[in-house]
């Protein structure tokens, strides 16, 4: 038999029936009567019961709002028999569209990073060439991928470059309850399709009058030499961690370097001493300047 998991949800008229895999395609359905369920067989035939008011089908589960004549502690074992018999039966819960492309198979895997609150999730195949952060759903425009992974309530902040996607949560989850559902999320949002960053929305979001070569030629030498250092040393070993430090800014007169940190970087324990220990030795070595300092403008 199909393993069908109950959880209750914070509305005690809702209860979600969660499969072991995910059963839609990157989509949300809700289906308020049996007429506006003709994309889902298993809807339809839940519509039957009539206490069910309300279906919802999304990810791993179906949610079920009840009316008040019955409890969920009467009736839900027998649903979830109901649901997990139709499947078994080889019964339909979405109608795929047949006209859409097929899949295209990828690995996705999770890595820790020195930040205990972010997870780097590495895909198989390359991402974008420009690396960009999001604090929240907000931000997300260019990416439909980080508007999806926002609606998962532990997400806090996301952070896309190269192949990876690093995911930062808040403290309601422990990476053990949640790294698997995410995982298999991402995996299935690009195998069918999902778009993950749209290159032309990143250009005119960020984008100022002047190219990045055309503002790299405007600044002194100095800041120029740190760029290269930044680019050269540092970032391919943050970005192993899942994280990205950008240069800011350079003052000549306090020799004072300023980093913006994004990804698994930003609020990592560990990034102060990253900053002084690593980056701030090494331009001091590297510029032979013992009086610069490097501080995050984030931190």
């Amino acid at each position: 038999m199909t393993k069908i998991t109950i959880k209750e949800t914070q509305n005690p008229t809702i209860l979600k029936f969660e499969f072991e895999d995910f059963i839609t395609q990157n989509q949300n359905f809700e289906f308020k009567n049996i007429d506006e369920a003709e994309a889902s067989p298993l809807a339809q035939q839940l519509f039957y019961l009539p206490f069910v008011k309300t279906v919802y089908i999304s990810g791993n589960f179906i949610a079920i709002e009840r009316y008040s004549i019955v409890d969920w502690d009467d009736v839900k074992d027998a649903v979830a028999e109901q649901i997990s018999a139709f499947v078994e039966k080889g019964g339909v819960i979405i109608k795929v569209d047949e006209n859409k492309a097929k899949k295209q198979p990828i690995t996705v895997y999770g890595e820790t990073t020195p930040n205990p609150s972010a997870l780097k999730f590495v895909v198989s195949r390359m991402l974008t060439r420009n690396a960009v952060e999001y604090k929240n759903i907000d931000q997300t425009v260019s990416s439909p991928l980080a508007q999806e992974l926002f609606k998962f309530p532990y997400v806090k902040e996301i952070f896309i470059d190269e192949n990876y996607i690093s995911v930062t949560k808040y403290e309601i989850n422990d990476w053990s309850e949640i790294t698997l559902e995410l995982r298999t999320f991402i995996k299935q949002f690009i195998e069918n399709g999902g778009t993950v960053l749209d290159e032309s929305l990143i250009q005119t979001t960020t984008k100022n009058e002047v190219t990045k070569d055309e503002a790299f030629d405007k600044l002194d030498v100095t800041s120029q030499q740190i760029i290269n250092i930044l680019e050269e040393y540092v970032k391919p070993a943050v970005a192993a961690d899942g994280g990205n430090i950008a240069f800011e800014s350079y003052n000549e007169e306090d020799k004072t370097v300023k980093v913006l940190l994004q990804g698994a970087c930003s609020g990592c324990p560990s990034s102060t001493f990253t900053l002084k220990s690593g980056i701030e030795n090494m331009l001091k070595s590297m510029l032979n300047d013992e009086a610069i300092k490097v501080e995050a403008s984030n931190a």
